[in-house]
């Protein structure tokens, strides 16, 4: 079956072809008294999914000297596969399935936590300067229990009109990227000439997004101002990216099959309950030994379900105070 006949005919035909969305950024600090911040722009109340990606952090340029750089502690994942894209500077990734890798520019690194996994990142000493982004890709329900693994990619660019574009995650301008996805997704980098424009061919049945990190560009006909994210829904054969900006600009783009599931997403965690994340904090938190497995929550599991990431010696990060209220899944508005 194609992508296409998944999708209601009446969302296939937006009555405002050339309209988007803009979503604009929060700012997040990381953590820790010289907290390195972020922006984020997914999720949103108004939206928490493009595709199946689910969550999307920019940060930097920052000077390491000032905002003491990525300094992230083993911690957990469940449900999801998390996506590492820099621009400038280095991250040393280590995860509790054995991998331990360099994060550096132009290079995609993807761990798919699936059932449950531990990791750690922390920007290298030599990096003066941390730029880039980390997203993350909820899994289908089909597929979030699967084993925890770890993939590494470095795509060649390929031009398009006056853009260069680098393909890590899906197909664009006829470049494919060979990482396993669970879902139909895109994800790319993008570089623009000062003044110039690209237009592409996308599958009609992916939602897109565009999340501009440098310059100025009208996405479809409408402006995007750096740190925003401009979502595209479904039914757009083409998306047509116009630099308006005297600099050279920079973005990137991320698409996909709506994910068609209502996720919970807390902390570290994508569930699909309440209970469900309640039952993998609980597990997190007895097994770096910060709590006792809580009698309400039935037998413990039978091992660890995270583990500990290979060679680290830091101390685990423990997970926040559950709220007073019972978690609720949140529901996307119609692509």
């Amino acid at each position: 079956m194609s992508n296409l006949e998944t999708i209601p005919q009446e969302l296939l035909c937006p009555s405002n072809p050339g309209s988007m969305e803009v979503l604009e950024p929060r700012l997040v600090p990381l953590g820790g008294p010289r907290a390195m911040t972020v922006r984020r722009t997914l999720p949103q109340r108004r939206r928490s999914l493009i595709g199946a990606w689910c969550f999307v952090d920019h940060f930097g340029p920052d000077r390491v000297s000032d905002s003491g750089g990525m300094n992230v502690p083993p911690h957990p994942h469940t449900g999801l596969q998390t996506v590492s894209w820099l621009f400038t500077g280095e991250v040393e990734h280590r995860d509790s399935a054995g991998n331990h890798a360099m994060v550096v520019p132009g290079e995609l690194n993807l761990m798919t936590a699936g059932r449950g996994i531990a990791h750690s990142e922390i920007s290298t000493p030599a990096t003066t300067v941390l730029h880039g982004a980390q997203l993350w890709v909820a899994l289908p329900d089909g597929d979030r229990f699967t084993a925890p693994s770890f993939e590494h990619y470095r795509p060649e660019p390929v031009v398009v009109g006056d853009a260069s574009v680098r393909v890590f995650l899906g197909s664009l301008a006829g470049s494919s990227s060979p990482v396993r996805t669970f879902t139909p997704l895109l994800g790319a980098e993008l570089t623009l000439d000062a003044g110039g424009r690209a237009s592409f061919d996308v599958d009609p049945a992916f939602e897109h997004g565009v999340l501009l990190d440098a310059g100025a560009v009208e996405v479809n006909g409408t402006a995007l101002a750096v740190d925003e994210l401009g979502y595209v829904g479904l039914g757009h054969t083409t998306l047509e990216i116009v630099s308006t900006s005297d600099v050279p600009v920079r973005a990137l783009i991320i698409g996909g099959v709506p994910l068609g599931e209502s996720i919970l997403m807390w902390w570290n965690f994508v569930g699909r309950s309440h209970d469900e994340i309640a039952a993998y904090r609980a597990s997190w938190q007895a097994e770096i030994g910060a709590e006792e497995w809580p009698a309400d929550l039935g037998a413990p599991p039978a091992g660890p379900q995270y583990g500990r990431p290979v060679g680290s010696e830091q101390k685990a990060l423990p997970a926040p105070t559950l709220p007073g209220i019972r978690l609720r899944p949140r529901e996307n508005p119609a692509p």
